[in-house]
């Protein structure tokens, strides 16, 4: 693939056509090479275009004693893993939250003493909540005044518990799932709101006795997962940024190709289509555990505004930067509450958005846990980034609608966190 250099600035187009094949998910790569590892294999994950994320669970996992051998073919890379995570390590999680989380619950399972860490954001972000359900499970765990670097013991075999999480995250399920293989007994979870599923459809899918009913996770321990091999689907988180800039640009008619179509992650279609964007989603095949299909947006509807709730917001934690873009885009005022852990990503996410939008000219109030935001007078703008993969996405699609005048980006590199093609695909999609 030849790449196509990052614009200094980002432009409206004339219009936005094409069919796209999207990076890989992430949320289901992570998790599908943790399994794999704990497998023993063989086994094989295919993904297509792996961002940093996704490669440091890689390395990671090397780290740990797993064999994992890479064969690419153009943009899809098969890695190829053997052997048990087996070593004491010091893993460099990167920027990767979900590594640094789902890895200190595999590790609190096995005989093992790791230290986890990674970069500057995230250090800053929480690690007591991981801390408490799997030092209620037995393991050992020290965490930095709440925070990484992580210090965490195995003492297997652990105890199954009953635990309710004081947020509703899938990175916590997936993490306690995971330590609860080596739990004799009945792990049940329970989160105060809706998550994503892809641990339990995983871990399933290798054999594992999960269950899923509403908001609270079951897991028969203890477990071992057999080996899993299978092709990840592509990532609905990347596909938002095209749903949102083919829903807003008033000439546009975009197709996303072997996505995953996963009900835990359609949020934002919903959400769009109440808005009154044009999108047909059709369920085609699967991919190992995963539903896929195909998505197709057109544009040139006028979108209404909307009011986001505190359970909507949880269903739509990633996509949120890109639906404050399609909230500006309308002629009255749009609210999202209960987004408060906005402020604790790769940074905070409230006031990065907030920003953002105040600098391309939409009328926004900057709330405790969202905003409220309408249309203003579109102008150009230079985008604080923070380095944050979603706020340089959000943006550029901002001003690829229209919404905006011109956009510079303080660093358009950083959207190779989750999406190494970001770029190329716009330059492939955007009729000037």
């Amino acid at each position: 693939m030849t790449t196509v250099a990052r614009p200094a600035r980002v432009v409206a187009a004339a219009r936005l056509r094409g069919r796209l094949e999207l990076p890989a998910d992430k949320s289901i790569g992570h998790r599908a090479l943790i399994v794999a590892g704990l497998s023993e294999g063989p086994a094989t994950i295919s993904m297509r275009s792996p961002g940093r994320d996704v490669r440091s669970t890689v390395s990671c996992l090397r780290a740990l004693g797993v064999t994992i051998a890479e064969e690419r073919d153009g943009e899809v890379v098969d890695y190829r893993l053997s052997g048990g995570l087996t070593r004491d390590a010091r893993l460099d999680c990167g920027n990767s939250g979900t590594t640094m989380r789902l890895l200190a619950g595999t590790v609190a399972a096995l005989p093992l003493r790791v230290a986890l860490d990674g970069d500057a954001s995230l250090r800053r972000r929480p690690m007591e909540r991981l801390a408490t359900i799997l030092r209620a499970m037995g393991a050992h765990m020290t965490t930095t005044d709440g925070h990484a670097p992580l210090l965490i013991e195995g003492r297997p075999p652990l105890r199954a518990v009953t635990h309710r999480l004081p947020v509703a995250s899938a990175q916590l399920i997936g993490a306690g799932s995971l330590a609860a293989l080596a739990a004799a007994g009945t792990t049940r979870i329970e989160a105060p709101g809706a998550t994503r599923d892809h641990t339990e459809r995983l871990l399933g899918y290798a054999g594992v006795p999960i269950r899923r009913s509403g908001t609270i996770t079951t897991l028969d321990g203890p477990a071992r997962p057999g080996p899993v091999s299978f092709a990840v689907p592509g990532d609905l988180s990347a596909a938002a940024a095209w749903l949102v800039a083919a829903a807003l640009h008033p000439d546009a008619e975009l197709t996303l190709v072997g996505v995953g179509l996963n009900p835990s992650r359609l949020g934002l279609v919903s959400l769009l289509r109440r808005m009154g964007a044009d999108i047909v989603a059709t369920e085609s095949t699967s991919a190992g555990p995963e539903p896929v299909g195909e998505i197709t947006v057109r544009g040139g509807t006028p979108l209404r505004a909307v009011r986001v709730s505190p359970a909507e917001a949880d269903d739509l934690i990633d996509e949120l930067p890109l639906l404050a873009i399609a909230m500006a885009a309308c002629d009255e005022e749009s609210e999202l509450r209960g987004a408060g852990e906005l402020r604790l990503k790769e940074s905070d996410r409230i006031a990065a958005v907030a920003a953002g939008l105040h600098a391309i000219g939409a009328e926004v109030t900057e709330l405790r846990d969202g905003w409220r935001v309408r249309r203003g007078k579109p102008r150009g703008a230079t985008i604080a980034t923070h380095g944050d993969h979603r706020i340089a996405i959000a943006f550029a699609v901002a001003a690829l609608a229209g919404i905006s005048g011109d956009v510079m980006l303080d660093d358009p590199e950083c959207t190779a966190v989750s999406y190494p093609g970001f770029w190329n695909d716009l330059a492939a999609t955007a009729v000037t």
